[in-house]
């Protein structure tokens, strides 16, 4: 049997998620293909209002516009081979694919998890510095933070690939999920990974906990803020704008934080498969809506790109 490196002998895997569902695959394919559609769509929507109104073109809806492609990139790379693998009776995977789709995975996703802080910040001196915020949130910051985001975000991905790619797999190759996931995959190395696991809950520490703390600091910083606002009005808004972003934030990492800030030997690969199923499907179609359709600004543009007459205020 041909091997991709030196310590691999296993050259297929076999994703077994969702394969004891029987019949129900075909009701899986069709519910999935639906969610991923209108996934695409509602990004898509975000992304062309953001690009065609002028209105929108700060640094708050370019992190927004960001965070929508990385999004419908990080859906791709995990749904179209689910719906595949629902049609097939395969579900055969290559060692090679496996492990780029999990570098992919892994990019996509640590750049969400930094997107979202960014925008978190972005909030922070919205509501605590809005005098300033033309001066402190410029095109250059905002630029240079999304390119962090992405350059750490995919280089901590590589690190983690690699670090799984140089295991030893001779056999079994049956990896209990619908893609290929760190853990699931590991369970499968005839080595001794404790070393490499430890280094691998260290990067999931750096990419899941730090940001969810910068955020939560943020967030005391603008609590502190809202409460001194003198009218009920003012603080209704910045509350409305607090609770959509708290409502990924805690819906995003608190999946991520159950699957990766957790013992090996507290895993559930079937459990493990309905939490995935929330942040590869349910965080992706749920920031377009918390993010944006639930912005004032942003429902405005929508009407006046689609051509619909835009309600005024009459003083």
């Amino acid at each position: 049997m041909h091997s991709f490196s030196r310590t691999t002998m296993v050259t297929l895997f076999v994703l077994v998620g969702f394969s004891s569902l029987g019949e129900l695959q075909l009701l899986l394919f069709v519910i999935f293909l639906f969610l991923y559609l209108t996934i695409l769509l509602a990004n898509a929507t975000i992304m062309a209002v953001i690009r065609c109104s002028q209105t929108l073109h700060s640094p708050m809806y370019g992190f927004l516009f960001i965070l929508s492609f990385s999004e419908s990139c990080y859906t791709f790379v995990i749904i179209l081979q689910l719906l595949a693998h629902l049609l097939s009776a395969t579900k055969s995977v290559s060692f090679v694919a496996c492990v780029t789709q999990l570098f992919f995975f892994l990019g996509f996703a640590c750049t969400n998890c930094f997107l979202i802080a960014v925008i978190g910040y972005d909030h922070y001196v919205t509501i605590c510095h809005p005098l300033r915020y033309t001066l402190i949130t410029n095109n250059r910051l905002g630029v240079g933070l999304v390119s962090l985001s992405g350059v750490t975000g995919f280089f901590i991905a590589l690190v983690a690939t690699n670090l799984i790619y140089d295991m030893p797999f001779c056999g079994p190759n049956r990896v209990n999920h619908y893609f290929c996931d760190m853990a699931p995959v590991i369970k499968l190395a005839c080595a001794d990974t404790h070393v490499k696991e430890l280094a691998l809950f260290s990067l999931s520490i750096l990419v899941i906990m730090v940001p969810f703390l910068l955020i939560l600091v943020s967030y005391g910083f603008i609590f502190n803020t809202i409460l001194k606002i003198p009218s009920a009005e003012g603080k209704r808004k910045a509350f409305a704008t607090c609770t959509s972003h708290l409502t990924v934030v805690f819906v995003h990492y608190g999946c991520a934080s159950i699957i990766y800030l957790r013992p090996r030997s507290r895993s559930a690969s079937d459990k493990d498969q309905l939490v995935a199923v929330t942040y590869t499907v349910v965080t992706p179609l749920l920031n377009p809506l918390v993010y944006s359709l639930r912005n004032q600004e942003v429902k405005i543009a929508l009407k006046r790109v689609l051509g619909m007459p835009v309600a005024t205020k009459v003083i």
